[in-house]
């Protein structure tokens, strides 16, 4: 068994190291912070040939300053590191991996025969609108975040986008491994 000293402190303001040696003499340290709620108490589980380590006081947290004024310009909406693109691209994504199952449930076509038979158009006439409708409150001021609620977030709608966009990647991908469509 491996023996461990553990200087521990539980909900203290200040930081805890742990550190661990096992049989071959390999050890580790973990730091972590917490709240001061409790006094510092010491726990060993059993002896140990190095003494546990002293605690370092904690650093005082800085007060948060206020969040930046975001750009209304276009240019900076749609930079590589803006707000829209990577939003907008999720919603495309969205709309399309739901949009290109169902077709595919419906009919029994694969994306590439989708798009050709008259998909294209309606993809272009979604991208625009859409794209339109995304931009209009960035470019009036109003963050993302600020229209977050608990369960439909602006984090949420993200990684919801992002996992449509590999689905949809991951479908066409797919289907023309297999010569057709995925169902």
């Amino acid at each position: 068994m491996a023996t461990a000293s553990v200087n521990h402190s539980i909900f203290a303001n200040r930081v805890t190291l742990v550190q661990t040696q096992t049989r071959r003499n390999a050890s580790f340290r973990v730091r972590c912070m917490a709240e001061e709620k409790k006094p510092e108490q010491t726990m060993a589980t059993s002896s140990s040939t190095n003494p546990p380590p002293a605690t370092a006081p904690a650093p005082m947290a800085t007060p948060a300053s206020p969040p930046k004024k975001m750009s209304t310009k276009l240019y900076d909406l749609l930079a590589f590191s803006g707000p829209a693109p990577e939003r907008i691209n999720g919603r495309l994504a969205m709309i399309g991996f739901v949009a290109a199952i169902g077709v595919e449930l419906a009919r029994g076509t694969d994306v590439a025969a989708q798009l050709a038979d008259g998909g294209f158009s309606w993809f272009v006439i979604t991208s625009v609108v859409l794209s339109v409708a995304s931009l209009i409150p960035l470019s009036q001021g109003v963050s993302v975040e600020s229209k977050s609620k608990d369960l439909m977030s602006s984090s949420a709608e993200m990684l919801n986008g992002r996992v449509a966009m590999l689905g949809l990647v991951a479908l066409v991908l797919t289907e023309a491994a297999k010569g057709g469509a995925l169902i």
